[in-house]
């Protein structure tokens, strides 16, 4: 069996393009993604999902291997799996920033580990927090849903010269201000809680300063701290199907997926 040159250069390129925007997204996304998961296993993780893909996905454009457009569609399939993985990185991130809100309250925070998403140093509830919603979305399949939008995003937006627009830039950036706005949301329950521990706090001092109620403070507040943590615990999987849903439609917009899930309503 004979190939010529103009076919072998041709599958590689059909091969590259694809495992370009493939690759991205596994190595940034949920999870698989994560630091604690060794490079060369994501590597291969990405190319086996290439090489099965590739036979079902739409024919390559005509564009020459080694040449600058090639380098330019290269970039656009990297960052479009780069983005969709991002957002994904996004929803977890909205509950390290909540345990972070949480820590500060309860006075949990002093105790911190080192994070092996972010590679610094976090407060232990927001690890906690990111050990749960991470189960949560292997639960309900995250990473098999964003496998499956990945390849159908070749359909939908084929490979070409023209990757996401602006629109879809601003689009992820607007997950900044929902990141932060869905954390104050989670832990709104526990500032109250404890504004309303310290605050009898105050109260119990005033009328008996003897007692000296600030020195048992701090260990008090701990205490409640953790309770309030433990009721708390319940709102985790209502606020992460509402930030998973949004994920997803934000991600299908960005490949042009009309999506079967809605995002609910604020």
């Amino acid at each position: 069996m004979y190939f010529s040159a103009e076919v072998i250069m041709d599958f590689i390129a059909s091969y590259l393009w694809s495992f370009s925007r493939i690759a991205a997204m596994i190595m940034v996304m949920v999870a698989i993604g994560s630091g604690t998961v060794p490079t060369r296993i994501r590597l291969f993780f990405a190319l086996s999902i290439t090489f099965f893909a590739l036979p079902i996905l739409p024919p390559p454009p005509d564009i020459e291997l080694f040449s600058f457009t090639s380098f330019f569609v290269v970039l656009q399939q990297i960052l479009i799996g780069v983005a969709m993985g991002t957002i994904s990185i996004f929803v977890v991130q909205t509950f390290v920033i909540a345990g972070q809100i949480i820590a500060m309250q309860t006075s949990l925070g002093f105790a911190s580990m080192a994070d092996p998403m972010n590679g610094e140093v976090s407060p232990v509830v927001g690890q906690f927090y990111v050990l749960l919603v991470t189960l949560l979305f292997l639960t309900v399949d995250g990473h098999l849903l964003m496998i499956k939008m990945i390849i159908s995003s070749f359909e939908t937006l084929p490979i070409s010269q023209q990757g996401l627009l602006a629109i879809d830039y601003y689009k992820i950036a607007e997950w900044i201000s929902t990141m932060f706005h869905a954390a104050l949301a989670f832990s709104i329950a526990s500032m109250v809680a404890m504004l309303l521990v310290n605050l009898a706090f105050g109260i119990m001092t005033k009328a008996a300063p003897q007692l000296n109620i600030f020195s048992l403070g701090f260990s008090i507040s701990m205490v409640f701290g953790l309770f309030v943590l433990w009721i708390t615990l319940l709102n985790v999987p209502l606020h992460f199907e509402e930030q998973w849903i949004n994920g997803i439609s934000t991600m299908c917009e960005l490949v042009d997926n009309p999506c079967a899930v809605k995002p609910s309503s604020p």
